[in-house]
């Protein structure tokens, strides 16, 4: 499979995101294609990460499969020669296609990140640390770093189109998107963390925190949409050297943070664009944890 920084499909491109391109399949469905793009502390890199679109196309796809019955969800295939049956414009295309591309239904998206943490990590131990709190709210004093929180907290967010999204309250959420929609989104949030959480223990993985997030449908119903504990939404850390009380190993893009933040000590980057060049180990090392990240999640090796 050969890598991708951007795709050029005979559809109209509606929307392109750090790592997707999305295309508009007639009025009522869209294609999300998932490049070989990766972004760190909100800069897009210039290289590209090897199998990483696949990674998360397919991760998201099998959760997907996971989740029937569950809540309901966007992917109508991740398949490529279905999508190319469905589209068939599509059909000179299956390189661009395979792996990377999930046709889904067209939903109009809540502007809300569904994150919810069942362990105190990232961003919101900072928060703890510094003021007890999360999103503002006060939490039970003497909580460790990585902590397993009982219950797992939900904690919305904004989504921001530049920078950081924003920590919000529930009541702030209910303020935006009205009590009844608030009250499902963190509902759907909660079912799909304990499925996903307990099958992912089952394969040794802890998904420490993620983010989820929804639409309405042509009909008025309220789906799951996007990507789906995936390593770029997702905090996983292996269960097996799990230790409360300091940060956990990840199965994600750290050995590209652990790059970058030796370059910005040293003084050579200043943390906006243009990122610095990625040394090719940093390159094949981040790869090899996406790939991990599949075979641990879903039992199987990824290959096309």
């Amino acid at each position: 499979m050969t890598t991708m920084l951007a795709s050029d499909l005979p559809l109209p491109r509606i929307g392109r995101g750090k790592v997707r391109d999305i295309y508009a399949v007639g009025d009522d469905r869209v294609l999300l294609l998932t490049t070989d793009r990766i972004s760190a502390f909100d800069v897009v890199m210039a290289e590209t990460i090897p199998m990483k679109g696949a990674v998360l196309t397919q991760i998201s796809a099998w959760w997907f499969n996971e989740l029937e019955g569950v809540v309901p969800h966007h992917m109508i295939s991740a398949d490529a020669d279905t999508i190319i049956g469905e589209v068939p414009v599509l059909k000179d295309h299956r390189a661009s296609l395979e792996g990377r591309a999930m046709l889904c239904r067209r939903t109009k998206v809540f502007p809300i990140e569904c994150v919810i943490r069942g362990y105190l990590s990232g961003s919101a131990w900072k928060e703890y640390a510094a003021h007890g709190t999360l999103a503002g709210e006060k939490l039970p004093s003497g909580l460790l770093e990585s902590a397993k929180l009982e219950p797992a907290i939900f904690s919305p967010a904004t989504k921001a189109e530049t920078g950081h999204d924003e920590n919000i309250t529930v009541k702030r959420m209910r303020e935006i998107v009205g009590d009844e929609a608030a009250y499902t989104l963190e509902s759907m949030t909660r079912a799909v963390y304990t499925l996903g959480e307990k099958i992912s223990h089952g394969q040794g993985i802890i998904v420490a925190d993620t983010k989820f997030e929804f639409g309405r449908d042509a009909d008025g119903r309220i789906i799951l949409i996007d990507e789906v504990m995936t390593p770029d939404s997702s905090r996983f850390w292996a269960a097996d050297v799990y230790r409360p009380g300091q940060p956990q190993p990840s199965f994600d893009k750290q050995p590209l943070r652990d790059y970058l933040d030796a370059e910005r000590r040293a003084g050579r980057w200043n943390g906006e664009a243009p990122p610095p060049p990625l040394p090719a180990s940093v390159v094949d090392a981040t790869s090899k944890r996406y790939l991990e990240a599949y075979r641990r999640i879903t039992g199987g090796d990824l290959s096309f």
